[in-house]
């Protein structure tokens, strides 16, 4: 092959070189995204057994053996904002709960753990009930509000859930507080509007009451 049969082959490749870094820097970017999407997936456990629990450093909340984290009073850090639609298609903002001490438990109707705890939030929400206590559910993962109605209806949950199928509730608290890390988790606020104690995993009717006694007798 002559050079000036060649010429014109090394001149498409020069020309196709700028489209092929185009596609690269493309898939690069693509891929930064899906790795983006991929770790903020990993703030919460699909139905885990529980996250990290923390405590030490310059935390302020300690874990006890039952797996309850807790924070005193003067170290404790205001939950973040908590608004939106209800499953039932109802405005609700947890703030408007201040002067209350608000239970907070993330759920979703396809998490067994989340099934098995229902019942005792069911039972210990009614008891509660006209003590200054307000119990609200988060409901995230669940592609429509039907199976989570359903869920709701089959244990007698009677409170409200915020809908947050995608999860961007849980992603305002800051890191290094006491976050909800897994599905179910469960945080207890103060009357401040404070986070005061949290478990990351499925809880029976006696460490529900134990997460939520003492912050009720706070004066």
């Amino acid at each position: 092959m002559s050079a000036a049969s060649r010429a014109p082959q090394r001149s498409n490749r020069a020309a196709q070189s700028p489209y092929r870094a185009a596609r690269a820097v493309r898939a690069r970017r693509r891929a930064a995204l899906a790795a983006g999407a991929a770790a903020a997936a990993l703030l919460l456990t699909a139905c885990g057994s529980g996250g990290t629990s923390g405590g030490g450093g310059d935390t302020g909340f300690v874990t006890g053996t039952d797996g309850i984290s807790t924070v005193p009073a003067g170290k404790r850090v205001a939950a973040p904002d908590l608004s939106g639609e209800t499953l039932e298609g109802e405005q609700l903002d947890v703030g408007d709960f201040k002067g209350k001490v608000v239970v907070l438990n993330v759920w979703g109707s396809w998490c067994n753990p989340c099934r098995a705890e229902a019942k005792y939030f069911a039972k210990v929400s009614q008891e509660y009930a006209g003590k200054d206590v307000q119990f609200v559910g988060i409901n995230t993962r669940d592609g429509s509000t039907t199976a989570a109605l359903a869920f709701e209806k089959d244990f007698g949950i009677t409170y409200p859930s915020l809908y947050d199928p995608t999860g961007k509730l849980m992603l305002r608290f800051e890191k290094g507080t006491l976050n909800p890390q897994a599905i179910p988790s469960t945080l207890v606020l103060d009357r401040e509007g404070r986070v005061a104690a949290r478990s990351l995993t499925a809880l029976d009717e006696e460490r529900l009451r134990k997460m939520l006694e003492p912050v009720v007798a706070e004066k």
